[in-house]
C-alpha cells in the first residue's frame, strides 16, 4: 500500500464524508488538503479540518467562479475571514482566474485579477503557499503569481500550454494531476512534460470523471491519479507515490513524518 496525499479536495461538497474519509484511509491516503471556495465553504472547511485533525488540513480560498453577483463588501468579508484565520491553514486556495465564457458572463477578467492580487498579497505577507485555478487563464495566472512574489504555488489540474508549463517549472512552482489524467488529452500531455520534481497528486473531489463510465471522485481516487501518472511516465508507482508525497509534505509544511 502506498502512502499518498490528496492535495486538493472540496470536502465540504462530499456526501457521506465519514465514509469517504474511511475509504481514503484504507486506500493508503495519509492526508487530505481540503480547499475552500467562498465564505460559507471556508467556514465549513475549518470545521471539517478540526473534526478530522490531523488527517485533514485546511486551505481557505475564493474561487473565481464564485465571485459572480457578490457585492464588494461580501468580497471584503471573505478576504477578512481568510486573513483572520491564516495561521490555522496550510495554504491559500482554491483561488485564481477562470476565463471560460460562462464564468466571464458573471465576473469580468479585471475583477478576477483584482481579487486574486488581494488574495496573493495575504498569502505572500503570511508566507503561505497558494493553490491556483487557471482555466483558460494560464499565462495571466502565472504572471500574477510570479509578479506578486509568491514563493510556493501549485497550479491545480493543469491543462495549459507547454510554454506556460515551462515557466511554472522554471519558477519552482508545482502542477497537480487529477484522475482526468487517465483520459484527458491536454492534461495527459502536461503530466508527461512536467518533471516529477514539480508534481503533486489530487482528486478535486467530488468532481465527476470518466468518459463512457462516469463516477464522482473521492479522496481514495488519488490512486487513479497515481496509476495514470506512473504509466504515462514509465515509472514505478512506488517511485511516483514516494516523491509526490514528500513534495506535498514539504510544500504544505505538514506535520507528518514520512
Amino acid at each position: 500500500m502506498y502512502r499518498l496525499i490528496d492535495t486538493h479536495a472540496h470536502l465540504d461538497e462530499v456526501e457521506e464524508l465519514e465514509v469517504a474519509i474511511e475509504q481514503a484511509r484504507k486506500a493508503g491516503v495519509i492526508a487530505v488538503v481540503a480547499v475552500g471556495s467562498d465564505y460559507r465553504s471556508n467556514e465549513m472547511i475549518i470545521g471539517i479540518s478540526q473534526r478530522y485533525c490531523p488527517f485533514v488540513y485546511p486551505a481557505l480560498g475564493m474561487h473565481p467562479g464564485n465571485l459572480a453577483g457578490l457585492e464588494p463588501s461580501e468580497i471584503d468579508d471573505n478576504l477578512r475571514f481568510l486573513e483572520q484565520n491564516i495561521d490555522a491553514v496550510v495554504a491559500v486556495g482554491e483561488v485564481g482566474l477562470d476565463y471560460d465564457k460562462r464564468i466571464r458572463k458573471g465576473v469580468s477578467k479585471g475583477l478576477q485579477q483584482d481579487v486574486l492580487r488581494s488574495i496573493l498579497a495575504i498569502a505572500r505577507d503570511h508566507s503561505k503557499p497558494v493553490i491556483i485555478h487557471s482555466r483558460y487563464a494560464w499565462d495571466d495566472a502565472f504572471r500574477l503569481v510570479r509578479d506578486e512574489g509568491i514563493e510556493k504555488a501549485v497550479f491545480h489540474w493543469f491543462t495549459g500550454p507547454s510554454g506556460t508549463l515551462r515557466d511554472i517549472v522554471a519558477a519552482g512552482y508545482f502542477v497537480s494531476a487529477t484522475p482526468a489524467v487517465e483520459y484527458h488529452a491536454e492534461h495527459r500531455r502536461a503530466m508527461c512534460e512536467v518533471p516529477l520534481d514539480n508534481l503533486l497528486l489530487e482528486t478535486d473531489s467530488p468532481v465527476a470523471y470518466g468518459r463512457e463510465i462516469r463516477y464522482e471522485a473521492r479522496p481514495a481516487d488519488v490512486l487513479r491519479s497515481l496509476d495514470a501518472v506512473a504509466q504515462l511516465k514509465g515509472m514505478a508507482n512506488a517511485t511516483v507515490a514516494e516523491q509526490t508525497t514528500k513534495h506535498a509534505i514539504a510544500f504544505f509544511a505538514l506535520d507528518i513524518v514520512f
